[in-house]
């Protein structure tokens, strides 16, 4: 009988490893061809997704998909995002104005006497209070008929999501006294004393912030009473921006 020849292994292969490499080289490629694909919104690509979707899913969704692409076109995503930003700051303004128009008819006799001036631009709804309507001369306590006023103010203001931020402002007649030393003291009371009743009637406190000025702020000359007094006031401005 013949002998049999002894088993012989295959010799090992060293480059076996060249084939998960160009595997691995060829998936990197796909994924960043796929991510370039996406990475800029166009019509086609959408209307051939929503058709290959529509298809496989009996049709459902795919006029939606179509709809979302001609409205979009080519835009990349940072226009796509200045679109909404610029679509949101519209909304604001709009908000503002009819905000500005509710503060006007809230405040009309007071507005007809020239103690309170509602006023609007960039930075937002400016209402004017003077401050002989809230305030003894010297004095932080509200007098006479001012918590009716602010509660009206407050109530418009109550249910809107804009930021508040109430400034007190003095002329430059220098005050010296126990209970403030100067007009930074009694500017930024009289703020914290308008702040705490907005709160009381109904403001979220998160959204009122008090801000005392002093003489730093003013809207009139000082070198005569009718400026000066003009110049004592609280300033509540609605600031612009609000959250979506």
């Amino acid at each position: 009988m013949a002998r049999r020849r002894p088993f012989q292994e295959d010799a090992e292969n060293h480059e076996r490893w060249l084939i998960s490499y160009a595997d691995f080289i060829t998936l990197l490629f796909a994924f960043f061809v796929v991510m370039y694909a996406v990475s800029v919104v166009n019509v086609g690509k959408y209307t051939v997704l929503s058709e290959a979707l529509g298809d496989a899913f009996g049709g459902h969704g795919a006029a939606q998909q179509r709809n979302f692409a001609v409205e979009v076109g080519a835009l990349p995503l940072s226009g796509i995002v200045a679109h909404r930003r610029a679509e949101a700051a519209k909304r604001d303004r709009e908000r503002l104005d009819l905000l500005a128009r509710k503060l006007n008819d809230s405040l009309l006799p007071l507005i007809k006497n020239g103690k309170v001036r509602v006023t609007q631009n960039g930075r937002g709804v400016t209402i004017d209070i003077n401050a002989s309507v809230l305030f003894d001369e010297g004095q932080a306590a509200l007098a006479g008929n001012a918590r009716d006023t602010l509660a009206a103010v407050a109530d418009v203001l109550k249910d809107d999501p804009h930021a508040i931020e109430v400034e007190g402002h003095t002329d430059t007649t220098p005050i010296a006294n126990p209970a403030f030393p100067s007009n930074w003291e009694l500017s930024a009371v009289r703020a914290s004393t308008v702040v705490r009743l907005f709160a009381q009637n109904g403001v979220l406190e998160k959204r009122l912030a008090a801000v005392g000025r002093g003489a730093n702020g003013p809207i009139a000359s000082n070198d005569d009473p009718e400026g000066r007094a003009r110049n004592r006031r609280v300033a509540v401005t609605i600031l612009a921006g609000a959250p979506e």
